[in-house]
């Protein structure tokens, strides 16, 4: 009778003992199985997030680039020629600041001359012709753009510009302001930078008193509402994301804007522009950025600098050595296409002339670079006369312009 006892009791404790295996055994499936459906929620989730993520449109951020007026005197162009290959070469003119155009997007200049041909003759002023490696050299820098239209586009003539742009043409460079046909002034400048669609337009107050040809009144976009508004919609139908507009205005050699520059901005940004690079003084003129109210009800940012100054030339008239090298970070917003600046940023150049040396004897000068190497005792081309020119050219310059940070929050 006790040994079936016992062995009845064994069987208990070992079903017990099967019934707790089990129930363990049974929890951590449940366990497993939880973990794994929660995982695989998590990482769905995930994916869910990222598809969506990469669904969304991001936003465009590209790099605008500006010059100011590009001359060529004769002392310019004389520097430029090399005796031994009796060719013109303006590379070492450029060098010491092509970094801040090469890396640009895009990047606009002012053509204040003409390339006619050496058969017509390379002059100086006041009818300027120059090399076309000029225009050569600034292709090399990252120069995709030129304005034409200025009062010195008519130098040579209808054939004059005719040379000019068949030459741009030729090095591929862009350009706006002056044409060959009606056709072509009908004919917006678009450029597709990155996933920015910008309109570049070009205009200038006249031509030196040479009259623009008869029958050929389309040569030169001289600043006209008519031809401004014309052109203005014949951007728009492209449905551009952006209007640059390029204008030659203002009063030579003064540092503060006039009150028909004013308004002429005014008009260009109520009508659909968005960007003013303006040139002509020969010397810096202030720059601003501002939020205006269209007749729509909506707002919108809009930029304008009134003159770059010279970016390069012969002049020696106080001031015409400094420019600025403008420089703008440009937002289209992914989801609603919305424009928006994101930086404005200036670089101070002074034109460099050792006028000892018969060639190579300009040079562009980043200011700030060179007074920071003359004060650290690092090897530059500053010496104590020259530093002190160009502390007196940044603080004239500081003077005119305000500070880049205070400009992007304007």
């Amino acid at each position: 009778m006790r040994r079936r006892k016992r062995g009845t009791k064994r069987r208990r404790l070992n079903y017990k003992k099967m019934l707790i295996v089990l129930i363990i055994l049974v929890l951590a499936i449940l366990a497993v199985v939880t973990g794994i459906t929660s995982a695989v929620k998590f990482v769905s989730k995930k994916n869910k997030e990222k598809v969506q993520e990469e669904e969304k449109p991001k936003d465009i951020i590209i790099n605008l680039v500006a010059t100011g007026d590009v001359m060529c005197h004769t002392t310019n162009f004389n520097a430029a020629y090399n005796n031994e290959t009796k060719e013109y070469d303006f590379t070492s003119v450029f060098a010491n600041i092509s970094k801040y155009i090469t890396k640009a997007d895009v990047a606009i200049g002012n053509l204040e001359t003409t390339f006619a041909g050496k058969d017509r003759g390379y002059t100086g002023y006041p009818t300027f012709n120059s090399p076309s490696a000029l225009g050569v050299a600034l292709k090399n820098i990252g120069i995709d753009v030129l304005s034409t239209a200025n009062n010195h586009s008519l130098d040579k003539g209808y054939t004059g510009i005719v040379s000019t742009l068949d030459k741009l043409d030729e090095i591929g460079i862009d350009h706006m302001g002056t044409a060959r046909s009606e056709e072509e002034q009908n004919k917006v400048l678009v450029k597709d930078v990155n996933g920015i669609k910008i309109a570049f337009l070009s205009y200038t107050y006249g031509t030196n008193g040479i009259p623009v040809p008869a029958g050929k009144e389309y040569s030169v976009n001289l600043i006209d509402k008519d031809l401004i508004l014309k052109q203005i919609n014949l951007a728009k139908e492209q449905n551009v994301d952006i209007i640059c507009a390029s204008m030659h205005w203002g009063d030579e050699y003064k540092q503060k804007q006039n009150k028909k520059q004013e308004e002429l901005a005014d008009y260009l940004f109520q009508n659909g522009v968005d960007i003013i690079i303006g040139n002509h003084a020969h010397v810096v003129e202030p720059m601003e950025k501002r939020k205006i109210a269209l007749e729509d009800g909506t707002e919108k940012e809009v930029f304008v600098v009134y003159a770059l100054g010279n970016f390069i030339s012969g002049q020696t008239i106080e001031h015409t050595k400094s420019t600025v090298i403008l420089d703008m970070n440009i937002r289209k917003n992914g989801e609603n296409g919305k424009i928006t600046i994101d930086s404005i940023n200036y670089i101070p150049v002074y034109c460099y002339d050792e006028s000892k040396k018969n060639s190579n004897r300009y040079e562009l000068l980043d200011i700030r670079e060179e007074i920071a190497k003359y004060e650290n005792n690092s090897e530059g081309k500053v010496e104590t006369s020259l530093y002190q020119i160009l502390k007196s050219e940044l603080e004239n310059i500081e003077k005119i312009l305000e500070n880049p940070a205070e400009i992007s929050n304007s």
